[in-house]
């Protein structure tokens, strides 16, 4: 099966794609849970992709825990579906809000409404378990050689698991479905911010601020740090 390098008229890199294209097997069920992928060549072929392209995309599958790989040859090598990554209904919801153009001041406004809302009531409830996803996309935002789009890949999703700490499906559900737009509108604005690398620093400190303020129970701090964060990236881009 060979992909369309479009979305909505607009080039779409060919690792976002493939990525697309598993979740979708998977929240179709023609993958399941416990079932292993393809190797990266014969997922490559069927994509009519590079091996490159299909290695980004298993890397933000299992940094966002739906997958699982292992090194070697053995029976227990390669990646194993472990999570479903997102439900129908954000599917649904995923694709309306992607073809509806909504105007970025309003997802910027929504974002600070049910993220602040969120990271609150989560706060000193959220156990270790709850909070290790989070934390491991933290880590993997702190590699320095990431690229700046594989690196807003992994914060559009760790915004995600922000809002899914509260336990509010139907809130983690809309942000989850919000997920390529944040990603889309901030990607727009990347290729003219002056500093990326000083820029990127900045992002990793409020991130890990507003996660540790989580983790200490603090909920108004943690409402704050998130909002002024989403607020701030948004002026300083002048979207």
């Amino acid at each position: 099966m060979w992909l369309d390098h479009t979305k909505y008229g607009d080039p779409v890199k060919a690792y976002e794609l493939v990525l697309q294209r598993i979740e979708a097997e998977i929240s179709e069920g023609r993958l399941r849970i416990g079932d292993r992928l393809p190797g990266e060549r014969a997922l490559a072929e069927r994509f009519g992709v590079s091996r490159t392209s299909v290695r980004e995309a298993i890397r933000v599958l299992e940094v966002m825990g739906a997958i699982r790989t292992a090194a070697g040859s053995g029976p227990d090598a390669g990646a194993i579906i472990v999570a479903e990554p997102r439900s129908p209904l954000t599917s649904a919801l995923r694709l309306h809000l992607a073809t509806s153009h909504l105007p970025i001041a309003d997802i910027v406004q929504t974002r600070v409404l049910l993220e602040s809302w969120a990271v609150r009531e989560a706060s000193g409830k959220a156990g270790a378990a709850e909070l290790a996803g989070a934390e491991r996309l933290l880590d993997a935002m702190d590699d320095p050689g990431l690229a700046p789009e594989q690196f807003h890949l992994l914060d559009a999703e760790f915004h995600v698991s922000l809002s899914a700490l509260a336990g509010n499906v139907l809130v983690s559900t809309v942000m989850a479905s919000l997920r390529d737009a944040i990603h889309g509108y901030v990607m727009a604005v990347v290729p003219e911010l002056p500093d990326w690398e000083t820029t990127a620093a900045g992002l990793r400190r409020e991130h890990h601020a507003v996660l540790r303020a989580v983790r200490d129970g603090d909920g108004d701090a943690a409402a704050s740090l998130v909002a002024a964060h989403i607020e701030d990236f948004y002026r300083t881009a002048r979207l």
